[in-house]
């Protein structure tokens, strides 16, 4: 399985404390049969302003230490990035750390953005900027829409956002029930109506999030059946990330 969405770098989100929980992540990935990961710290102005220099020097040490002891993990690196209007300035200067791409049916490619609501609610400007991110020339993909508060309250906030032509990732525990009875309920209403692009794990710690995506995978077989929940955890993730990895 390919996993587009992790906090497994060391040391600079709220994700792996240290370069000991980062290896215990990378462990349990590959028990759980993770081949390939893309690290997304969250990049969140004001709480965790990372950008690509910090990113990728704590990419490079555990890149390192992963050659160091022969663990079978391909590794690459992006961000979360929390929604906010300096994005598009990030973009312009080309600060934007992206998870792959994406191919339109028109032919088109864009860039694959990991774009983060606040869990709290659906801020004002939402649909604008994702109009302006389509405009130049990328595509947002909303992380785990089934836990923000707002769709939670009301669906139909769901589906304006689906209609602006976005990419939807479901997080591995959400289909597990580890975020509650309604959450998993509209991650898998999102899996029934053929929303939901991918599925990924959203790795934070052993201790409370660790990566679940063959637990997840069994629970995506039972409702849209083997082949397409494949191609949630392989397949799809596969194609967008194709620039990151040469994946066989």
């Amino acid at each position: 399985m390919i996993d587009l969405h992790c906090h497994i770098l060391p040391g600079i989100d709220d994700g792996a404390r240290d370069i000991n929980d980062s290896l215990a992540l990378i462990n349990a990935a590959i028990s759980d049969g993770i081949s390939h990961m893309v690290c997304t710290p969250h990049i969140q102005l004001g709480r965790f302003d990372n950008n690509v220099k910090t990113i990728s020097s704590a990419f490079n040490e555990l890149v390192q230490l992963i050659k160091q002891q022969s663990l079978s993990i391909n590794l690459a690196f992006a961000a979360e990035v929390r929604i906010c209007p300096e994005i598009m300035l990030l973009a312009k200067q080309k600060q934007l750390p992206f998870i792959g791409q994406w191919q339109e049916g028109s032919g088109q490619i864009k860039d694959v953005l990991l774009l983060e609501l606040p869990h709290s609610h659906i801020p004002t400007g939402t649909e604008q900027l994702i109009k302006w991110l389509h405009q130049n020339n990328i595509m947002p993909m909303i992380a785990h829409p089934e836990r923000n508060r707002d769709i939670i309250a009301d669906f139909s906030k769901f589906k304006r956002l689906s209609k602006l032509n976005c990419l939807f990732q479901i997080t591995a525990a959400s289909l597990c029930g580890d975020f509650g009875e309604v959450p998993q309920q509209i991650a898998e209403q999102l899996l029934k109506d053929g929303d939901a692009t991918i599925i990924a794990s959203d790795a934070h710690s052993i201790k409370r999030r660790p990566p679940k995506m063959a637990q997840a995978k069994l629970a995506a077989e039972k409702i849209v059946g083997k082949d397409k929940a494949q191609q949630l955890v392989f397949d799809i993730p596969k194609l967008i990330s194709s620039t990151k990895f040469l994946v066989d």
